[in-house]
C-alpha cells in the first residue's frame, strides 16, 4: 500500500512542516513541532530477495568471456570485507551458468552410465566394458590441451562436446576388444591376439578417427581465412560452434592414439590366459610286454 499527499499542497519544505499530526485533536500539532525535517537521498525503489533487502548491481562486459568474468569478480569481491549485516553474492548469468554447468555433469555421468550398460549387455561381461571405459579419460587429456592451446576456456557448448566424446571415443576400443576376444575364441594366446588386433584394426580405426575430425574441422573457424570459405564459415554463431568442434577433434586424437597402446595393455593386465585343464592320468598302468 502506498499513501502519497497532495503534491499541490505538499510543494515545499515549509508546506511539509505544517501538516498536523493530529487532525483529530483539539489543539492541532503541526509536524514541525515534533521531529526535525532534512533533505537526503534515498532509493528510488526498495528491492527484496527472500524476504530481505537487496541492492541489485549490473553491469555489461566487452572481450571477455562470462567465465573470465565471473573469476575476476569473485577474486574482487573476496579481497572486499562487507559489514557483517551484509552478505554479497552474484546472480543472474552467473547462476545460470552454475546451474546449467551441474547439469551437464550429471548429463555426461549419465552418458558414461548408458554406455557402459549398453557395452555391458553386448559383451556379456562386467569387466570388458569397463576396460573400453578407460579410453573416456583419455580422450579428456586432449580436449583439455586443445582448450587451453586455443584460450578457449570450460563453458555449456565444451560440457556438450565432452557429452558427445563419451558416446563416440569408445568406438576404437569396441572394434579393438571385440577383435581380441573373437582371436582368443579362435584359440590365440592373449598376447597373439592383441598383437593381431592391433594389425588389423589400426587402419579402419586411423580411417574412422581421420573423417570425423575433418568433418569437423570446418566448425572450429580455423579455415575462415581461407578464399571463398570466409563468408561459409565465419557466419553467426561460429563462435558458439568452435569450442565443442575443437573439443570434440582433441578428444579424438588423444584417445585414438592412446587406446591402442593403452587398452591392450590393460586389457593384457586384467584379462588372464585360459589354463588347459590338466591331462587326466590313466588308471590302468604302465603295458607290460609278454612274449
Amino acid at each position: 500500500m502506498r499513501v502519497r499527499g497532495d503534491e499541490t499542497i505538499l510543494d515545499s519544505i515549509a508546506a511539509i512542516s505544517e501538516i498536523v499530526v493530529n487532525p483529530t485533536g483539539t489543539t492541532p500539532v503541526p509536524l514541525r513541532s515534533v521531529a526535525d525535517i532534512t533533505l537526503a537521498q534515498g532509493p528510488a525503489e526498495i528491492r527484496r530477495i527472500g524476504g530481505q533487502r537487496a541492492v541489485l548491481v549490473t553491469a555489461a562486459s566487452t572481450g571477455l568471456d562470462l567465465g573470465n568474468v565471473n573469476t575476476k569478480i569473485e577474486a574482487a569481491l573476496a579481497s572486499m570485507q562487507p559489514p557483517k549485516d551484509v552478505e554479497v553474492s552474484m546472480g543472474g548469468q552467473k547462476r545460470e551458468l552454475d546451474e546449467g554447468t551441474a547439469s551437464l555433469r550429471f548429463a555426461l555421468l549419465l552418458a558414461i552410465f548408458l554406455v557402459y550398460v549398453v557395452m555391458a549387455s553386448q559383451f556379456e561381461s562386467l569387466v570388458q566394458p569397463f576396460i573400453i571405459l578407460f579410453s573416456v579419460p583419455l580422450a579428456s587429456i586432449g580436449a583439455v590441451f586443445l582448450l587451453q592451446l586455443s584460450g578457449l576456456p570450460l563453458s555449456v557448448v565444451v560440457f556438450i562436446g565432452f557429452i558427445l566424446l563419451a558416446g563416440i571415443v569408445v568406438n576404437n576400443a569396441i572394434v579393438l576388444v571385440d577383435r581380441i576376444n573373437a582371436k582368443r575364441a579362435a584359440g590365440a594366446t592373449v598376447r597373439e591376439a592383441i598383437f593381431e588386433a592391433g594389425r588389423a584394426r589400426l587402419r579402419p580405426i586411423l580411417m574412422t578417427t581421420g573423417t570425423t575430425v575433418l568433418g569437423l574441422l570446418p566448425m572450429t573457424g580455423w579455415l575462415v581465412n581461407t578464399p571463398g570459405l570466409s563468408q561459409v564459415l565465419g557466419g553467426e554463431g561460429a563462435e558458439l560452434r568452435a569450442p565443442m568442434a575443437i573439443t570434440v577433434i582433441g578428444g579424438l586424437l588423444s584417445s585414438t592414439l592412446l587406446t591402442l597402446i593403452v587398452i591392450p595393455v590393460i586389457y593384457s593386465l586384467v584379462v588372464r590366459e585360459k589354463r588347459q585343464p590338466p591331462h587326466s592320468a590313466s588308471k590302468l598302468g604302465p603295458e607290460v610286454a609278454t612274449s
